[in-house]
């Protein structure tokens, strides 16, 4: 293909994508209500702990601060629906040129990046009600607690968002042992460094009296880490056997 070519087929794919993207922002629309639900559950746990009427709510200060959170939802849903179709279209633009190792790789990465960071959001939202009961217990008695709509949505948000990335982590190391950057030795070598980062990461998700919740989060990504290592291991010890069976036997004298 020429490169005009290119060109007309990239934006037949962007059309494409945004128009799934728009389809899934109207579906979005439509059940930013339940969502917002799940999420602000722990505020009404906090609310029944307390035993005060109107001591900790979900606040709205501008006229449209609903209109804009129901909008910005909706595009955060919409990018969730649509997410095979656009995806797929990125795809299909770029396996034209990747070679058939490239695409088994990448099919490989997708396959296990993209479970790791939804389960990743999973620990993340199984994480963020302990985080607000925590913090709201340090609110003094008799003192009302207004949670502002769109800075609770962002905290929510950017904390399954961290939270997911970080569990997909361990999936670049492996890809950097495929691309032979790493050995899974080297790795494993840095399993101390590995268990500082995971640390100090947990901490800085998370509240800093909530230790329970960074050790979990901490330890669950230096399981992962391990797992990546054992995986970086395996893979060297194919690789080494290929290569002893590719060589000459006076080569390996």
């Amino acid at each position: 293909m020429s490169l005009g070519q290119h060109l007309v087929e990239l934006r037949r794919r962007l059309m494409i994508a945004a128009l799934a993207l728009v389809l899934g922002m109207v579906i979005g629309f439509f059940i930013t209500d339940p969502v917002l639900y799940i999420i602000t559950q722990p505020i009404r746990v906090v609310a029944e702990s307390r035993g005060e009427a109107g001591s900790v709510e979900l606040m709205f200060s501008t006229v449209t601060s609903g209109f804009d959170l129901k909008l910005r939802m909706s595009f955060a849903i919409g990018l969730l629906i649509s997410a095979p179709f656009w995806m797929w279209q990125i795809w299909a633009f770029i396996m034209p040129g990747l070679t058939r190792k490239e695409v088994q790789y990448t099919i490989g990465f997708l396959a296990a990046a993209i479970p790791l960071f939804f389960a990743g959001c999973w620990a993340g939202l199984l994480t963020m009600p302990h985080i607000v009961e925590l913090m709201a217990s340090f609110v003094p008695e008799g003192a009302a607690a207004f949670y502002d709509a769109a800075y609770y949505y962002d905290f929510v948000f950017k904390l399954l968002i961290v939270v997911g990335v970080a569990f997909v982590l361990p999936v670049f190391l492996v890809a950097l042992n495929l691309a032979g950057v790493m050995s899974g030795r080297a790795i494993l070598k840095g399993w101390r460094v590995a268990v500082l980062v995971a640390i100090v990461f947990g901490a800085l998700a998370t509240p800093a009296a909530d230790v329970v919740s960074m050790l979990l989060l901490a330890g669950i990504m230096v399981l992962l880490f391990f797992a990546a290592a054992g995986v970086s291991l395996l893979f060297d010890r194919r690789r080494a056997k290929r290569e002893a069976a590719i060589l000459p036997p006076e080569a390996l004298a």
